[in-house]
């Protein structure tokens, strides 16, 4: 056989074999991704954005806290490219609401951690400052609670609107502790960015809320917004930010845990140090602040062309990548990941402060 009839056979038996091979089947849609509800002549009706989740509204129908004329209009999501059935960002809220996502019993310590993404106050960003704690507070223990709190891009006053739905958030939990197996004195709220501004006034405006708040005919009435901790993470401007005036500081403010970057976030590290030494001046205890050296806010660009991610995000193998485990050590330390019921550090703590106060103040 001549080396070109050689050369022609094997050819031929490699087109034999590439139209014998079978083609991939092509691949089939996304299941299971989350979609707005519909809408009808009643109040919009949330969907839960994680599987499990139980979507609770914050105010009931006809409240004087909603807005009347536009509390019909689905939510609008903004979903990953990339990542089907993620969703990023949230906006067009008019009936705010909480997603509540329990533990097992086995592992249940009682504590749970309310969530307020941030988004400038233009969006909700639900993916990266909510729905990824879920599974991660799991393995601790800790019940989770994902706010959906009205935006100023929707025509909320971010410092009365915004901060009533954390508030309300908190008072909603509690009320439902003895259902979801929650300890009503192991109720915090954590902020990223813009959600912080809402975390940090509930942990000084609860009782001006609750007074405001207290008539027969609100069904929470009676149940306190306290947080029992709370957690500022890269905060936008606190009521202790110099543009504003500072209210007083209830003696039984909450423990608090701040979290930022420094020179790379500086504005941010401002607002983070304004409330932490608001807190200071005043003693008040198990404070904790971590300033990390090497940080930028989530967004920001960097210098390989990205930008920096939020969250629990490792942040390019950083410290900064790593609060969330700092997050824990001051959680633990302060008593909240005993069993449900055992009184924590943190609540001894508040109540020997105030003590101390009523003792200095005399008969």
């Amino acid at each position: 056989m001549t080396l070109r009839s050689t050369t022609l056979l094997l050819i031929g038996i490699a087109v034999t074999c590439q139209a014998q091979t079978p083609k991939l089947p092509p691949l089939p849609a996304p299941l299971s991704v989350p979609s707005p509800g519909p809408t009808n002549d009643l109040p919009y009706a949330p969907q839960p954005i994680l599987p499990g989740g139980v979507v609770v509204p914050l105010y009931p129908p006809g409240s004087p806290f909603l807005n009347m004329a536009r509390v019909r209009e689905a939510e609008q999501y903004s979903m990953s490219q990339s990542a089907p059935g993620r969703i990023n960002s949230i906006v067009n809220i008019h009936n705010p609401s909480i997603e509540v996502h329990t533990v097992d019993r086995g592992i249940n310590t009682g504590a749970v951690v309310i969530l307020v993404a941030g988004g400038g106050h233009r969006t909700l960003n639900v993916g990266s400052e909510s729905a990824d704690f879920v599974p991660f507070f799991y393995n601790y223990g800790v019940s989770t609670v994902i706010l959906r709190s009205r935006l100023k891009s929707d025509g909320y006053n971010p410092q009365v609107d915004e901060v009533n739905d954390a508030l309300q958030s908190i008072r909603m939990v509690r009320a439902y502790a003895q259902e979801w197996k929650i300890d009503p004195h192991k109720i915090g709220i954590m902020g990223f960015s813009a959600g912080a501004e809402l975390t940090a006034a509930a942990a000084v405006l609860f009782d001006d809320f609750d007074q405001k708040n207290s008539g027969a005919p609100d069904p929470l009435a009676g149940v306190t917004s306290r947080p029992d901790f709370v957690g500022i993470i890269y905060p936008g401007p606190s009521p202790f930010a110099k543009n504003r005036t500072a209210p007083a500081i209830p003696r039984n403010a909450p423990p608090a845990f701040i979290v930022c970057g420094g020179s790379g976030d500086r504005v941010h590290a401002v607002w983070a140090m304004e409330y932490f030494s608001a807190m200071l001046a005043q003693s008040v205890p198990n404070i904790e602040m971590h300033i990390y050296g090497n940080g930028r806010h989530p967004g920001d660009a960097l210098s390989d062309g990205s930008h920096m991610t939020g969250g629990l995000t490792d942040r390019n193998d950083t410290p900064f990548g790593t609060w969330q485990f700092r997050f824990i050590d001051w959680f633990r330390e302060l008593g909240f990941l005993q069993k449900p019921g055992v009184e924590t550090k943190a609540a001894k703590d508040v109540a020997s402060y105030v003590n101390q106060a009523a003792g200095a103040k005399g008969p």
